[in-house]
Protein backbone atom coordinates (compact mmCIF):
# COMPACT_ATOMS: atom_id res chain seq x y z
CA UNK A 1 0.00 0.00 0.00
CA UNK A 2 1.09 3.45 -0.72
CA UNK A 3 0.54 6.40 1.12
CA UNK A 4 -1.04 9.66 -0.06
CA UNK A 5 -1.65 13.44 1.20
CA UNK A 6 -4.26 14.90 -0.92
CA UNK A 7 -4.46 19.05 -0.63
CA UNK A 8 -8.17 20.64 -1.12
CA UNK A 9 -7.49 23.90 -2.75
CA UNK A 10 -9.69 26.39 -0.99
CA UNK A 11 -11.92 24.83 1.44
CA UNK A 12 -12.89 25.96 4.89
CA UNK A 13 -11.57 29.84 4.00
CA UNK A 14 -14.04 32.75 5.00
CA UNK A 15 -16.67 30.79 5.01
CA UNK A 16 -16.46 29.54 1.42
CA UNK A 17 -16.65 25.65 0.18
CA UNK A 18 -17.09 24.48 3.48
CA UNK A 19 -16.43 20.76 3.85
CA UNK A 20 -15.81 18.66 7.32
CA UNK A 21 -13.17 16.58 8.29
CA UNK A 22 -15.82 13.96 8.70
CA UNK A 23 -16.41 14.04 5.25
CA UNK A 24 -13.47 13.79 3.45
CA UNK A 25 -12.48 11.15 5.18
CA UNK A 26 -15.68 9.74 4.52
CA UNK A 27 -14.89 10.96 1.01
CA UNK A 28 -11.92 8.73 0.95
CA UNK A 29 -13.64 5.27 2.40
CA UNK A 30 -16.16 5.55 -0.19
CA UNK A 31 -13.45 5.80 -2.88
CA UNK A 32 -12.21 2.17 -1.34
CA UNK A 33 -8.74 4.25 0.59
CA UNK A 34 -8.28 3.01 3.86
CA UNK A 35 -7.00 4.71 7.47
CA UNK A 36 -8.28 8.36 6.13
CA UNK A 37 -6.78 11.21 8.26
CA UNK A 38 -7.55 14.53 8.53
CA UNK A 39 -5.19 17.92 9.83
CA UNK A 40 -6.65 20.64 11.10
CA UNK A 41 -9.57 21.84 9.15
CA UNK A 42 -8.35 23.02 5.96
CA UNK A 43 -8.38 20.63 3.53
CA UNK A 44 -5.76 17.94 4.26
CA UNK A 45 -5.96 14.01 4.16
CA UNK A 46 -3.26 11.23 4.10
CA UNK A 47 -4.55 8.40 3.36
CA UNK A 48 -3.58 4.59 2.13
CA UNK A 49 -4.30 2.97 -1.19
CA UNK A 50 -3.05 0.82 -4.05
CA UNK A 51 -0.24 2.23 -5.71
CA UNK A 52 -1.29 4.42 -8.77
CA UNK A 53 -1.08 8.12 -10.79
CA UNK A 54 -1.46 10.98 -8.46
CA UNK A 55 -3.09 12.50 -10.99
CA UNK A 56 -5.42 9.38 -11.96
CA UNK A 57 -6.45 9.84 -7.76
CA UNK A 58 -6.88 13.59 -8.25
CA UNK A 59 -9.25 13.10 -10.73
CA UNK A 60 -11.21 10.56 -8.47
CA UNK A 61 -11.37 12.32 -5.31
CA UNK A 62 -12.74 16.11 -7.68
CA UNK A 63 -15.73 13.97 -9.50
CA UNK A 64 -16.46 12.42 -6.19
CA UNK A 65 -16.25 15.62 -3.90
CA UNK A 66 -18.41 17.47 -6.27
CA UNK A 67 -20.81 14.39 -6.82
CA UNK A 68 -21.29 13.51 -3.02
CA UNK A 69 -20.55 16.79 -1.36
CA UNK A 70 -21.63 19.47 -3.76
CA UNK A 71 -18.21 20.96 -3.60
CA UNK A 72 -16.23 21.76 -7.06
CA UNK A 73 -12.26 22.08 -5.67
CA UNK A 74 -9.06 21.24 -7.14
CA UNK A 75 -6.77 18.20 -5.48
CA UNK A 76 -3.59 18.01 -5.34
CA UNK A 77 -2.24 14.60 -4.63
CA UNK A 78 1.24 13.49 -3.56
CA UNK A 79 2.79 10.28 -2.23
CA UNK A 80 4.14 9.71 0.73
CA UNK A 81 8.09 9.42 -0.58
CA UNK A 82 6.99 12.82 -3.11
CA UNK A 83 5.74 14.92 0.21
CA UNK A 84 8.79 14.52 2.01
CA UNK A 85 11.25 15.03 -0.74
CA UNK A 86 9.44 18.54 -1.17
CA UNK A 87 9.99 19.13 2.18
CA UNK A 88 13.55 17.73 2.08
CA UNK A 89 14.22 20.03 -0.68
CA UNK A 90 13.18 23.51 0.53
CA UNK A 91 15.93 26.43 -0.47
CA UNK A 92 14.49 28.46 2.05
CA UNK A 93 16.00 27.15 5.42
CA UNK A 94 16.02 30.82 7.01
CA UNK A 95 12.36 31.01 6.60
CA UNK A 96 11.55 27.72 7.53
CA UNK A 97 13.19 27.99 11.07
CA UNK A 98 12.99 31.59 11.41
CA UNK A 99 9.30 31.99 10.19
CA UNK A 100 7.53 29.07 9.26
CA UNK A 101 4.46 30.39 9.08
CA UNK A 102 5.10 32.93 6.82
CA UNK A 103 6.49 30.16 4.15
CA UNK A 104 4.21 28.41 2.18
CA UNK A 105 4.95 24.96 0.19
CA UNK A 106 2.84 26.03 -3.05
CA UNK A 107 2.05 22.64 -4.55
CA UNK A 108 1.15 23.55 -8.76
CA UNK A 109 -0.98 21.52 -10.86
CA UNK A 110 1.80 21.07 -13.60
CA UNK A 111 5.09 21.77 -13.56
CA UNK A 112 6.02 25.74 -13.70
CA UNK A 113 8.00 27.07 -16.88
CA UNK A 114 10.72 29.47 -16.92
CA UNK A 115 8.07 32.47 -18.68
CA UNK A 116 5.76 31.68 -15.75
CA UNK A 117 8.52 32.18 -13.24
CA UNK A 118 9.60 35.13 -14.62
CA UNK A 119 5.86 36.57 -15.11
CA UNK A 120 5.16 35.52 -11.23
CA UNK A 121 8.61 37.58 -9.79
CA UNK A 122 7.13 40.13 -12.11
CA UNK A 123 4.04 40.25 -9.69
CA UNK A 124 5.36 40.43 -6.97
CA UNK A 125 4.67 43.88 -5.22
CA UNK A 126 5.63 43.44 -1.89
CA UNK A 127 8.38 41.71 -0.01
CA UNK A 128 7.58 38.26 -0.97
CA UNK A 129 10.00 35.67 -2.87
CA UNK A 130 10.16 32.35 -4.38
CA UNK A 131 11.84 29.43 -5.16
CA UNK A 132 10.96 27.12 -7.44
CA UNK A 133 11.36 23.00 -7.03
CA UNK A 134 9.94 19.95 -8.70
CA UNK A 135 6.28 21.01 -9.37
CA UNK A 136 6.31 23.10 -6.69
CA UNK A 137 7.29 27.01 -5.07
CA UNK A 138 8.65 27.71 -1.78
CA UNK A 139 7.19 30.99 -1.09
CA UNK A 140 7.86 33.43 2.14
CA UNK A 141 5.64 36.34 2.93
CA UNK A 142 7.60 38.15 5.17
CA UNK A 143 5.28 40.67 6.09
CA UNK A 144 1.85 38.16 6.06
CA UNK A 145 -0.03 36.44 3.88
CA UNK A 146 -3.63 37.64 4.61
CA UNK A 147 -2.46 41.16 3.51
CA UNK A 148 -0.32 40.18 0.29
CA UNK A 149 -0.85 41.14 -3.20
CA UNK A 150 0.91 37.96 -4.15
CA UNK A 151 -2.70 35.84 -4.40
CA UNK A 152 -3.36 32.30 -5.43
CA UNK A 153 -5.68 34.24 -8.38
CA UNK A 154 -1.96 36.16 -9.29
CA UNK A 155 0.07 33.32 -8.79
CA UNK A 156 -2.01 31.15 -10.94
CA UNK A 157 -2.39 33.92 -13.85
CA UNK A 158 1.16 34.52 -13.95
CA UNK A 159 2.21 30.89 -13.85
CA UNK A 160 -0.86 29.07 -16.02
CA UNK A 161 -1.71 26.72 -13.54
CA UNK A 162 -3.58 26.13 -10.25
CA UNK A 163 -1.94 25.38 -6.87
CA UNK A 164 -2.71 25.34 -3.19
CA UNK A 165 -0.44 26.14 -0.37
CA UNK A 166 0.12 25.11 2.92
CA UNK A 167 2.46 26.94 5.74
CA UNK A 168 5.15 25.03 6.79
CA UNK A 169 4.21 24.30 10.09
CA UNK A 170 1.82 22.20 8.23
CA UNK A 171 3.78 20.72 5.97
CA UNK A 172 6.08 19.49 8.58
CA UNK A 173 2.55 18.21 10.49
CA UNK A 174 1.81 15.98 7.39
CA UNK A 175 5.23 14.57 7.19
CA UNK A 176 5.13 13.59 10.64
CA UNK A 177 1.14 11.96 10.29
CA UNK A 178 2.56 10.14 7.07
CA UNK A 179 5.38 8.52 8.74
CA UNK A 180 3.08 7.16 11.82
Amino acid sequence: MTIYVALLRGVNVGGHKKVAAAELRDLATSLKYRNAATLLNSGNIVFEGPAKATTAIERQFEAAAAKTLGLATDFFVRTAAEWHALAKANPLLKEAKDDPSHLLLWVLKEPATPVGLKALQAAIKGRESFRSGKSALYIAFPDGIGLSKLTPAVIDRALGTRGTGRNWNTVLKLCAMMES
